[in-house]
């Protein structure tokens, strides 16, 4: 480990540096030492990169908002190591970054190995809520949460040293950047753009995954052309630290046999390096169990429009800011007679004045509560107060926009305001389960 420059990220190197580069990137709440037990056999052939994400496990609480962003730090950490190829495995989110990779910097990713990760990882509801969660309460529901989402119960009772461990790893992590990361992970979704992934794939999930599982790794192999399935028996969601030799044995078995070779820039000849040469290249498919994508079928993907209209970008910032679920219901609860008025609202209000430059978002939700409670518009407020805690703001904020309100509003308005905006605050903000 070193000092970590801005716009790097914090990373750890293992094994001979005159071998090929083997990333290995973490999921979202874990550090680096989720690959511990993958190190001693990998770094015998690779240099093992290892990298936290910003603000886990010590590293400098720098929030990145996007995906994207996240591999251009990865980019730069690695262009300062003097590393140009490389292989890549990533999980969950450490997945996501990884595609991303293959997607922005193709002659880069020699190979890639997806660790249960999807093309859209839930919906973007669900990771906005978790940020309203953690913003209200802390880490310690998302810590308290782990272990269900990350392992399964058997192995959950049998290891408790480790289930402690995997707790305090979230617990200690950034608040701010756990945020910033499940606001990428809101906004992540490559489903159309799977197909351009040239990289040698394969596509790792364990079995009884519950958060990103085998139909998610099937939709990646049935988009990724050439990609390979392998479902592990007996694993969740962190399947290297629950199944680590099985996980171990795919990964070396992958990256041996699967690693794109590009042209030199002077011979026009390619190669692959030394270490990952095998005389009997094995199958790119390694299915566990009775799973196999060649039963799978997908329609082909949709193109993207060339660029949003008004409307296309009001329907988008429109579902960022209410939540698809409340965006889903209005749409579904419409019929022909209000269709024009749905149209006007969401390319004027959202397409026009939400998206303008002047205002951020956050400034934008507190006038919004202003104008409604100003105006007994509960129902709207309601709506309006689930979209400001997930723009970012905390009750104690809201609840200043109210009293501010109430001044020059009046009391009535402003209690019938407190009692709307006081019920959603206790329901978004109170940990599930």
């Amino acid at each position: 480990m070193s000092e970590t420059p801005k716009n790097t990220l914090q990373y750890r190197s293992d094994g001979p540096e005159d071998a090929p580069v083997l990333v290995l990137g973490p999921s979202l709440g874990t550090t680096w030492h989720m690959w511990d037990r993958q190190i001693p056999e990998l770094a015998g052939t690779w240099r093992v990169v290892r990298f936290d994400l910003p603000g886990h496990g010590g590293a400098p609480a720098e929030p990145a908002h996007s995906v994207a962003e996240l591999g251009d730090r990865l980019i730069a950490t690695l262009d300062g190591l003097g590393v140009q190829r490389f292989g890549y495995a990533g999980c969950s989110i450490g997945g996501a970054i990884g595609a991303d990779l293959a997607l922005r910097h193709p002659h880069r990713v020699a190979s890639l190995a997806l660790v249960a990760a999807s093309p859209r990882f839930g919906t973007a509801d669900e990771f906005r809520q978790r940020g309203v969660i953690v913003r209200a309460n802390g880490m310690d529901p998302m810590a308290r949460s782990a272990p269900e989402r990350w392992f399964t119960a058997g192995y959950a009772a049998a290891q408790p040293a480790i289930v402690e461990w995997a707790v305090q790893m979230v617990r200690t992590t950034d608040p701010a950047c756990y945020i910033a990361a499940c606001e990428a992970l809101a906004a992540f979704d490559i489903r159309a753009e799977l197909g351009r992934i040239t990289a040698p794939t394969l596509a790792l999930v364990g079995a009884e995954d519950r958060v990103t599982g085998p139909g998610d790794a099937r939709t990646l192999v049935a988009g990724i052309p050439g990609a390979g399935l392998a479902v592990v028996p007996g694993a969740s969601h962190l399947a290297p630290v629950e199944q680590p030799a099985a996980v171990t044995d795919l990964l070396v078995r992958h990256f041996s046999t699967a690693w794109q070779a590009v042209p030199d820039s002077t011979t026009g000849l390619t190669a692959v390096p030394a270490p990952l040469a095998v005389p009997a290249p094995m199958a790119p498919v390694v299915p566990f169990g009775p799973e196999a994508p060649a039963e799978e079928t997908a329609s082909a993907p949709v193109e993207p429009p060339a660029g949003p209209d008004a409307y296309e970008l009001g329907m988008k910032i429109r579902r960022e800011v209410l939540g698809d679920a409340h965006v889903d219901a209005e749409t579904a609860g419409a019929d022909a007679f209000g269709t024009d008025f749905d149209e006007l609202t969401t390319r004027h209000a959202w397409g026009e004045v939400w998206a303008r430059d002047g205002l951020d978002r956050r400034t934008r939700a507190a006038v919004a509560l202003a104008a409604l409670a100003t105006g007994g518009h509960l129902d709207d407020l309601a709506a309006h107060t689930r979209a400001a805690l997930r723009a970012g703001l905390t009750p104690d904020e809201i609840k200043e926009v109210l009293l501010q309100t109430g001044l020059y509003c009046g009391v009535p308005a402003a209690n019938a305001a407190f009692r709307v905006a006081g019920a959603v605050i206790r329901e978004e903000t109170t940990p599930r389960g």
